[in-house]
């Protein structure tokens, strides 16, 4: 995984605003790399810097997935204390 696609997913991320998701896959094309979902996944779980929401990506089947700060009951909390319909 280059550093320039991590970049680029960070980037996509931090612009996902309060009460919205995005899946991973879309993520990845918008980063430039369609088929790339599970980097991002890689990338997510890494994820520390508080500055990229990464609880606002989640499963292409609807589902919040995990969560590295938390697990999916934070993540399914945070987003729904954000207004996020899941």
């Amino acid at each position: 995984m280059s550093t320039s696609f991590t970049q680029k997913v960070l980037a996509v991320v931090r612009k996902i605003p309060k009460g919205k998701v995005m899946t991973y896959g879309e993520v990845a094309i918008r980063a430039g790399s369609r088929g790339a979902a599970r980097a991002v996944g890689t990338i997510m779980k890494a994820n520390y810097d508080p500055t990229v929401p990464c609880h606002r990506v989640i499963c292409a089947n609807g589902k919040v997935g995990e969560y590295n700060r938390g697990g999916e009951k934070k993540k399914r909390a945070l987003l729904l204390s954000e207004g996020a319909s899941i």
